[in-house]
């Protein structure tokens, strides 16, 4: 199981100016080429004991504050976010033989923010945000689903859902970003996003593979 990568190369010169703009740029051609979920990313998170987890969720926004994305805040990897402020993420675009990774500190988005993202959601996933209560133990797949009728119900004669006051957002804002694109020999390239504390301005470094 070994594949010589040869789809593309990457120097400095090729990278756009900001870090949150290039990330922009490859989410951009990761659509383009067609790739199923291009604004997936593996979001790892830990606990105050050091236990690691990792799952793929959708990234929503991407801009010079941070990655967003959305979730309930009483799950498992919310409740890792809210003892650590810490999260790394990947954006692995397998057929592009290329992926970006982040790291850095999160905070939570505002009520603002996160009410103009929830108007967009359908209302089946409005539906589901209010009646899952992620990361808990069910019974079996019926109770889950008993859950969404009975929410279904209660909010049959609103045309608008509210937001659940227990889903929102959170931003990761990275202070390194690193973007790798596989090269024949195992010569990948690597270039990185670093926020210089020094500085207080980013450079860029390229790291041996």
């Amino acid at each position: 199981m070994r594949v010589d990568y040869r789809a593309g190369e990457l120097d400095v010169g090729d990278l756009a100016p900001t870090w949150h703009e290039q990330l922009v740029r490859w989410l951009e051609h990761a659509r383009e080429a067609g790739l199923p979920e291009p604004n997936a990313m593996v979001l790892a998170t830990s606990d105050d004991e050091y236990r690691v987890t990792t799952r793929t969720v959708l990234a929503k926004d991407v801009d010079e504050r941070g990655v967003t994305f959305f979730t309930n805040y009483t799950s498992e990897k919310s409740h890792q976010l809210r003892q650590t402020r810490q999260a790394s993420l990947t954006f692995p675009w397998y057929a592009l033989q290329r992926q970006a990774t982040g790291i850095g500190p999160v905070e939570l988005l505002g009520s603002e923010e996160t009410a103009e993202y929830w108007r967009t959601r359908p209302r089946t996933s409005q539906l589901g945000a209010w009646a899952s209560p992620q990361s808990a133990t069910v019974r079996d797949r019926t109770a889950l689903e008993d859950l969404y009728a009975t929410t279904e119900a209660r909010f049959a004669d609103q045309e608008e859902i509210p937001a659940p006051p227990h889903w929102g957002g959170w931003r990761v804002r990275p202070t390194h970003v690193e973007f790798w694109q596989g090269r024949t020999s195992r010569l990948h390239d690597r270039l990185r996003f670093r926020f210089d504390d020094r500085s207080g301005g980013w450079v860029v470094e390229r790291l041996a593979p």
